[in-house]
């Protein structure tokens, strides 16, 4: 996605890109990220709850708005509302990536 989001704004037009994993996309260079902390597969919300999937859109559009130049990252408000570990279509072992994320931070 970084790649097509740099080409798209080599083309002058500005790119955000809504991210759960916004540590690689900004090394990779993504140009703008809204970073949400919320599974992969939902990252807008859980399926039909149509209240946060707004909420979600509208919130990455705001950073769109106020980001003004590439390499911005902004962490959106939002949080899952339940740990991942609980669901059942969570796979049980994080991704490598986020493994690695996690092992960077600490935890």
């Amino acid at each position: 996605m970084g790649l097509v989001a740099r080409e798209i704004e080599a083309a002058g037009i500005s790119t955000v890109s809504l991210n759960m994993i916004w540590v690689y996309q900004n090394l990779i260079g993504m140009p703008r990220v809204a970073a949400i902390e919320h599974p992969f597969g939902r990252p807008y919300g859980d399926v039909g709850d149509a209240e946060t999937q707004g909420a979600v859109l509208r919130a990455a559009l705001d950073v769109a708005t106020r980001a003004q130049e590439p390499g911005h990252v902004e962490h959106l408000p939002f949080r899952w509302h339940q740990d991942p570990k609980e669901t059942k279509w969570h796979p049980k072992e994080p991704s490598p990536i986020i493994a690695l994320i996690q092992k960077r931070r600490g935890k």
